[in-house]
């Protein structure tokens, strides 16, 4: 079978869909139109089929989608329908908000293990989740099948943090440190700037304004 690339953004609009789809379920909606999910989330009903067709047919003509069976074939595309385990390094401000969001274990990502190197916080709890030295990161990351690694560190230790995590086998890693990092090839790096995307808006209230 012949395989295609996947566009990141359509990955992206998949998971806006899927949060749609899940509202519409509590709403107790039982059939959509790809009409009805374009006006839910802001995009044309051209581009909802576009994304959906990269993986199949969906839905019948004239009828639309079950809201049900769209919902559950799309949480197993974007690989929400089993359970993923993180490790989060950096137990700071912004460390503790994203263990403290109860959203991920929503969305199937269960926060499994925090460390920190500072000692005042060592020990501490976070939702129940007891942080630790950094030193038992390769230890729990075995332990726990852990698969995601969160940095929240300080600009000058994340790149030092993503090589302990690669080499404890973590695959995919979420950097919100203002630092390029590097990783092997077979490793997923995604970068998560705040200063980027409140610049994006300055951009776009300015050329408003021009």
């Amino acid at each position: 079978m012949k395989v295609f690339k996947i566009p990141e953004a359509t990955v992206m609009r998949l998971s806006i869909y899927s949060r749609y789809l899940r509202q519409l379920i509590e709403e107790g909606v039982e059939t959509v139109s790809s009409g009805e999910i374009a006006a839910g989330v802001g995009v044309s009903s051209a581009q909802v089929r576009k994304d959906l067709a990269y993986f199949g047919e969906f839905g019948t003509r004239g009828v639309g989608y079950k809201v049900e069976d769209l919902y559950g074939c799309l949480l197993k595309i974007l690989g929400l329908d089993r359970r993923w385990n993180i490790i989060i390094i950096g137990a700071g401000k912004l460390g503790s908000a994203f263990a403290l969001y109860q959203g991920f274990l929503d969305r199937g990502f269960t926060i499994s293990a925090i460390m920190d190197v500072d000692e005042k916080i060592i020990g501490s709890e976070l939702d129940g989740v007891k942080i630790e030295p950094l030193e038992l990161l390769q230890q729990r990351v075995t332990e726990k099948n852990i698969t995601v690694g969160v940095i929240t560190v300080p600009a000058p230790a994340a790149q030092d943090v993503t090589d302990l995590l690669v080499a404890s086998g973590v695959k995919a890693i979420l950097n919100f440190s203002p630092r390029v990092l590097k990783v092997p090839n077979d490793v997923i790096l995604r970068n998560v700037d705040l200063s980027v995307n409140l610049e994006l808006l300055s951009f776009y209230l300015a050329l408003n304004n021009r």
